[in-house]
């Protein structure tokens, strides 16, 4: 019986072990965010829960606003900060916005939309 047990034991171990290791497949890349115009905005997906990557991309360094407008194209969300020329990796949380459509902008000091887009926050 204890020759048995260690097989059973040996062959539970082995199985335990195989499952546990490293697949050889890749999950599925993120979507990039590069930008092919020297300006402009790009949201990681459109289908968005409490936080999505953007990448604001500008031909120079300084302050910027950022605006969330609801469907109404009421601002609910303004968020003013500074970025350097190129592309700027971003974070946009959106956990407190109640499911909806939304439109995302961004502005130069002067009020010039430097990139548009429309996202839908889901639960």
């Amino acid at each position: 019986m204890t020759k048995m047990k260690k097989i059973l034991t040996l062959t539970l171990c082995t199985i335990f072990l195989w499952g546990c290791t490293k697949d050889d497949f890749s999950p599925e890349p993120v979507p990039e965010l590069s930008i092919k115009n020297s300006v402009g905005l790009k949201l990681q997906t459109t289908f968005v829960t409490d936080e999505v990557s953007m990448n604001v991309k500008t031909e120079f360094g300084g302050p910027l606003t950022i605006k969330i407008f609801d469907i109404s194209n009421k601002v609910v969300s303004k968020e003013e900060l500074v970025v350097e020329a190129g592309d700027n990796i971003l974070k946009v949380y959106t956990k407190v916005l109640p499911p909806s459509a939304y439109r995302i902008g961004v502005y130069d000091t002067k009020g010039d939309v430097l990139g548009i887009t429309d996202f839908n926050k889901i639960d």
